[in-house]
């Protein structure tokens, strides 16, 4: 059994920006400080989220030494340090761990669409080059390839591959990953509107958007998976399905910036080629932060 990285709610933190386009530390200070101060297990830097695939390599490395200088080991700081080029995986992972990581998330090598051999490669790789735990982000909407469930067993073989960020989104693939690799691997959703299910399967926590705007709520619907009230998380995962839902109702992170613009947080725009939501879904938006009373 390996060390877990943590338990709970960890947010997958946006990247706020100035109007130049540059990005904002300060902001990104407060939205650390105002996740921790609401309950976060650990902050996820520079993912999907954090628009990873449009920060150039400098801008990467300084969210991720400033991410874990602010916060100052009050919680874990995962880095996103995935590439579909090994050799740069490799040495952004050495990097962040340089820097004080935590533990890395490590996303499957997109474009290049590689086959499970080449996955198990890559990843071992990676983890052979660090002595950090290592996070597989399995987004195959995103990258166009997703790990077998064989591969995901093969893998949880290496000392230093310690979870799984499960987003395809599929709960029976979930249930199979869980029952072939038992305690040698943990389970983290990467979907917020499956939280409660995967954590009934035994998932430590979730990787979480929603988290960006509601760190409370989904950290108390978390620990009431953990604490086994199961009744008690379906309420909150039921309560809050529309908010979730908005929140993807254009790519990620677009909605996410703009319910943070809206609620006055640090967030500012997304990078091209990542617009600005429509008026209609920034309308719908507004709509579904009010019924939730959190404008007025």
């Amino acid at each position: 059994m390996k060390n877990t990285i943590f338990t709970g709610a960890g947010v997958a933190i946006i990247t706020p920006m100035l109007e130049d386009g540059s990005v904002d530390y300060a902001g990104l200070a407060k939205n650390i400080d105002f996740q921790i101060e609401n309950g976060t297990d650990a902050i996820i830097i520079c993912g999907t989220t954090g628009e990873s695939s449009t920060l150039d390599d400098k801008e990467h490395r300084e969210c991720i030494r400033f991410a874990v200088e602010h916060t100052h080991n009050r919680i874990p700081v995962i880095a996103g340090t995935g590439s579909n080029d090994t050799k740069y995986a490799i040495e952004l992972s050495q990097e962040a761990q340089e820097l004080g990581a935590n533990g890395l998330l490590i996303v499957t090598p997109y474009y290049n669409k590689t086959t499970q051999r080449g996955l198990v490669a890559h990843y071992n790789a990676i983890a052979d080059s660090v002595d950090l735990p290592i996070i597989l982000y399995n987004v195959p909407s995103r990258t166009g390839v997703g790990f077998d469930v064989s591969t995901v067993a093969a893998l949880a073989e290496h000392k230093n591959i310690a979870a799984i960020k499960e987003a395809s989104g599929n709960i029976g693939y979930t249930a199979k990953v869980a029952a072939k690799c038992g305690d040698k691997i943990d389970i983290y959703s990467g979907n917020d509107d499956m939280i409660v299910p995967i954590m009934s399967l035994g998932g430590k926590g979730v990787i979480s958007v929603l988290s960006n705007v509601l760190p409370k709520e989904t950290h108390q619907m978390t620990q009431y998976c953990l604490e086994n009230n199961f009744a008690a998380a379906s309420e909150l995962q039921l309560k809050y399905l529309r908010l979730i839902n908005d929140l993807f109702m254009e790519v990620n992170p677009i909605p996410v910036k703009e319910a943070m613009n809206q609620l006055g947080m640090p967030s500012g725009p997304c990078r091209m080629p990542l617009l600005d939501m429509s008026d209609e879904h920034k309308a719908a938006m507004q709509a579904t932060l009010r019924a939730y009373g959190m404008l007025s």
